[in-house]
Order: structure tokens, then sequence, then C-alpha cells
């Protein structure tokens, strides 16, 4: 079904009328033709086939998503936007109606098929193929620049007690519906009473400042684990080979193991000391993780990264919040190689280690960041004062000795030449100094080379505008996650993004 959109007098006189402040509308009125043209609307029909005695057009629903994230409304509130609120109706050519063309169930429907097809990601490049029509620059060759911000997750952050009790919730959920039991049922065969109270740490009911009764309450939570995975053996154990029942146990699995010490010294189980590296954090939104931006600032959640050229975002991804910067950055850069070559790329320290970046650098790719700090410890020499010779493959330190550099990358001097050396207490406390070359060691010599001159400090500060875009990315999705899960984040992501091309090409359309 087509969304047909003729510009009517009662449309031209209410876009006439709309302030200063509703001009974004005005835009999305205007243009409402051109972003679902080129065959948009056609790969949004093939893709998604709405249902109904009076179905929605998918081009018509897609226009909802950008001003729903636009105004930051639910799917309640969206409707409601479609019923009373005149830009709306301006924008969707639907001031004659008294009804929304669409229901709550129709945006839950669209989103799930927009994942499905990444229609996401393509509403973001047509708002960029738009861009590149206006001529005002050239595509051809792209000066990209990356950065990412963080989205603190909708899930509830829980400890390990709750995260146990939750899960467990969360199976017997699970094998109630494939059974088609009663929950209260489930618990009560299964003896489970942890879960019969008004919350998982009240029926455990102990002195939380003593170890000695958080060990007790631990034994009492694992073996009620250990029951409920027997009673689901004994009743339930084709059900458990399926999803959801598969994966709630495959849940519960995972928090129980990753906070207990694997090797208790007394051999009973023990909460470990130390942190999980992919800790499961959350019952709710079990994709969300620990992560930090700094050393100083721990959030819990998702990373989002974007990728921009010529002030319009080109590339997004969403990734836990411990997953690294670098991880993300080829499908950034793939992303971004769609819609032109890659000339140079703007990014901070946190992206170098990708092999994506790597690749590009070798190609003849100019790449513009800051290198790794190579601080001194305890007042001892850097890396910074040794000359590496790549041409040569060779390492002099500061007195003078050179050393080849091996495949490994891993330069070590002479015992005898460090042993005798009259540097040696500015140098090592260990018998001899070692050095390490990196693999794109020409590439950290050439960003450290940069930053000691004026022109290369100034040209790391031309990546402000990717921050700047961040920014206002970060303005229009907010500082926390709407939905649970990667994915449905990323949707988020992307229609912040096509909202923040769509605003940026209204800007220089009205300059033109």
């Amino acid at each position: 079904m087509r969304w047909t959109s003729k510009r009517t007098a009662l449309e031209q006189k209410v876009a006439a009328r709309l302030r200063s402040a509703s001009k974004f509308y005005r835009f999305l009125w205007e243009i409402r033709d051109e972003l679902f043209a080129d065959g948009f609307e056609d790969v949004l029909l093939e893709s998604y086939q709405p249902r109904g005695q009076e179905p929605c057009p998918p081009a018509m629903l897609a226009m909802v998503l950008l001003m729903q994230r636009y105004d930051g409304l639910s799917d309640a509130d969206a409707v409601d936007a479609a019923e009373n609120d005149r830009r709306w109706q301006l924008v969707l050519g639907t001031l004659d109606q008294e009804t929304a063309p669409f229901g709550q169930g129709s945006l839950v429907r669209f989103r799930t098929r927009m994942i499905a097809e990444d229609l996401d990601k393509k509403l973001v490049e047509r708002t960029v193929a738009l861009a590149k029509k206006s001529g005002a620059f050239g595509w051809k060759k792209l000066r990209v620049a990356l950065d990412s911000s963080p989205l603190h997750g909708a899930g509830r952050v829980e400890d390990t007690w709750n995260l146990i009790g939750r899960a467990m919730a969360k199976v017997v959920h699970a094998v109630s519906l494939m059974l088609q039991l009663e929950e209260a049922e489930v618990i009560e065969q299964a003896k489970l009473s942890v879960l019969s109270a008004s919350s998982f740490k009240a029926a455990l009911d102990i002195d939380w400042t003593s170890e000695e009764e958080q060990d007790a309450a631990l034994q009492m939570l694992l073996a009620q684990v250990s029951r409920l995975e027997t009673w689901i053996e004994r009743r339930a154990q084709q059900q458990a080979a399926k999803p959801p029942l598969k994966d709630a146990l495959e849940l519960l699995e995972r928090v129980v193991v990753q906070d207990l010490d694997p090797e208790p010294p007394d051999g009973k189980p023990h909460i470990a000391d130390d942190v999980a590296a992919d800790r499961v954090i959350s019952i709710g939104d079990p994709q969300m993780r620990h992560g930090r931006k700094s050393k100083s600032k721990r959030f819990d959640g998702y990373k989002r990264h974007i990728g921009i050229a010529h002030g319009f975002v080109i590339a997004t991804a969403i990734e836990p919040a411990n997953v690294p910067e670098y991880v993300p950055a080829k499908r950034l850069l793939a992303q971004a190689g769609r819609h032109g070559a890659i000339q140079s790329l703007d990014i901070d320290r946190g992206y170098l280690p990708s092999p994506a970046v790597h690749a590009l650098h070798r190609s003849g790719v100019t790449v513009r960041s800051r290198a790794w700090r190579t601080g001194r410890q305890d007042g001892l020499f850097s890396k910074d004062d040794f000359r590496i010779d790549l041409r040569r493959r060779l390492v002099i330190c500061p007195a003078g000795k050179s050393t080849n550099i091996p495949v490994s990358g891993r330069c070590s001097f002479s015992v005898a030449d460090c042993s005798r050396c009259r540097l040696k207490p500015k140098c090592t406390t260990f018998v001899r100094r070692s050095v390490r070359v990196h693999a794109i060691e020409d590439l950290l010599l050439q960003l450290r080379k940069n930053v000691r001159t004026r022109r290369g400090r100034a040209e790391l500060r031309e990546r402000t505008p990717v921050e700047h875009r961040l920014a206002r990315i970060g303005a229009i999705q907010g500082p926390k996650a709407r939905f649970r899960g990667s994915r449905k984040n990323e949707l988020d992501l992307n229609r912040a993004a096509a909202v923040a091309n769509l605003q940026a090409l209204a800007a220089l359309r009205a300059a033109a």
C-alpha cells in the first residue's frame, strides 16, 4: 500500500501558520515525497506488508518513527499526537481525519520488520542520498570522523543475589507458559521459597553485614537453583531444549557461575572478589554491561558510535558498554565507504587498535589521531626517548646502543650493554631494557610527530564537528536507552541519526 500524500489547500494554510519553533515539521511536510522517492518506498513495501482493515502504508510509519524520535514520544503518545497535534497531521497528510491512521501495535510490528530487514539503516542512507543531491559539496572523497558516547541502559542493574533470583523467576515464567501451569504451582512443586516472598532478599532474611550468614544464604539459594533445574529435568526435559525456556536456563546458569569463586579455598561456593570480564548486570536487559568512558567515570549500558562526513551521519553502531571502541570500527568504516572513497580519517586513540584502521593507513588514507601514551614510569626513560629506525629495523637507546626489531616487535637490548651503561639508573630496574614496536609503528611515529607541530595540533582540532554531531544525536536520542537489547537501541540510534541528518539538510537548504 503506497502513501498518497497530495498537498491540499488546507495543508498549505496550516503550514503557512506554523511558527519558527515548528519549522522542522514544515520541512518534513515539504520533503515527505522526496524522502520516499527513488525507489525507497518500494523497498519499504517489499519488506513490510501491513495488515488490517485499513492498513497504514510503511512509508507513513517510517515518517511516524522519525517524528516519534524527534518528540521523544512513546507509542501511545505517538497515537495521541497523530489524533490531536495538527503539526503531525500536516506531515502525515491526515488533517481531515479524526483518528490516527495507525495503532500502537502497528508501530511495534513495523519496528520489528525494520530490524529484520535493516530498514533503519536504509533510512539513514536515504537521508545521506538527499544530502548528496544538494550539490553543496563533493562526496567522491570523504573526510570521515568517528566518535562514541555512553548510552545508559534501560534495564535495572542488580547484585548477585537479585540476579540469581530474577533469573530463577524468568525460568519459572517460561516453564509455566510452556507447560500451561500457574507460576505459583511451579514454585510450590519445586519448593522455591526464595520466590514466594515479596522480594528475594526478604525471603533470605539474613544480616547482610555478616559474611557467615551471607555464605549460608548463598548455599540455600544455590540449592534452590539446583531444585528448580532438577524439577525441569523431570517435568519439562523436552521443552528445556527450546526457547524461551532454553534461553532462560542458559541465563540462569551464566549469572550463577559468573560471580562464584572457581576455586574456593574450603570447597564451598563463595562470591568471587573479582568481577567477571563480561558480567551480566541486568536480567531485564542481559546485553547491558559495565563500561567506562574514562578512568574516573563508569556507566552501565551501551556505547553509541557514529561516523560523519560533511556534517552528516553516515555510519552508526551500538555495542555493550564493555566492548572497546575499536571493535565496531570495521563496520563503521564499511558503512562510511559505501558513500564514497575515504580520503582521511579522524579518530581518538580508542579506535587505533582496529585492523580496519591499519588497513586504511596502509592503503594511503591519512589517519589523524593522538598516539597512545608512552608516559614515564618512576622517572625512567619512556619509549619516546628511544629512536626507532623502521627502514633499518633498529631501535637506538639514549646511550647510543642499538638492537634489531624482531618479527614479534619486542626489542630487548643486551644484558652486557645495559649492565655497564651509565644511564641504566634512568632507564630500567631490570637487568636489561626492552621496547615494544607495534605493527603500525610508522603511523604512531607520524602521529607523535604531528602533535608536536602547530599545524598538526590544528588538524586534530578539526575533529570537533563529530563531537558536535554526537552531542546533537545525544540531545535527540537522550542519555538513556529507550529499548532493551543492542539491535533495538541501534534502530533508535539510526532514527535519531536520520532526524539529525534531515535537520542538517533543512539548514543547508534554508541557507541556499
